[in-house]
């Protein structure tokens, strides 16, 4: 949810016009959307050469999970992993719109590690790949857009370890 909704549901909730701490709230959220935006435009019109990048350097670092035996061994298993290095990348991007976490701890988050371990999927495999997403996403952008972005990639790292 965006700060704008937040605000707006927040003081409806109580009853109340915006506080002057919350417009300003909503302010500093309008003064960085132009940031915000093409932080996202990059980060999808690169989806691919990010994936590509960050799946990479997880079977660099990890071959043992494209071996036989492992986690991402065979056409399909792979298939899927890299599928939802994608989905994470998108809900960055979601995050990043809104300008705020919540998209991707509702959308993301919630039971996250109790349904890959349940897959028998390795959760720190996992934490490596978005490590890789953030490593080949914030390559792509200017140095202020990539300190706007990485703590949307940290949350989930966090998320997970």
């Amino acid at each position: 949810m965006s700060v704008v909704s937040q605000v707006i549901l927040q003081a409806d909730d109580e009853l109340r016009y915006p506080s002057s701490g919350e417009l300003k709230n909503i302010k500093d959220y309008l003064q960085t959307g132009e940031q915000r935006l093409r932080i996202v435009n990059t980060l999808t019109e690169n989806e691919k050469k990010i994936v590509e990048q960050a799946t990479k350097t997880l079977w660099q670092k990890r071959p043992d999970f494209i071996a036989p035996g492992g986690n991402a061994y065979g056409q399909r298993e792979r298939a899927l992993c890299i599928r939802d290095y994608g989905w994470y990348l998108r809900l960055i991007t979601y995050g990043i719109l809104a300008g705020d976490k919540e998209p991707i701890e509702k959308i993301g988050l919630i039971g996250v590690k109790e349904m890959y371990n349940s897959l028998g999927v390795p959760v720190p495999g996992m934490v490596e790949a978005i490590k890789g997403l953030k490593e080949a996403s914030v390559d792509l952008l200017s140095a202020e857009d990539a300190l706007q972005a990485a703590p949307y990639f940290d949350f989930i790292i966090q998320a997970m370890s």
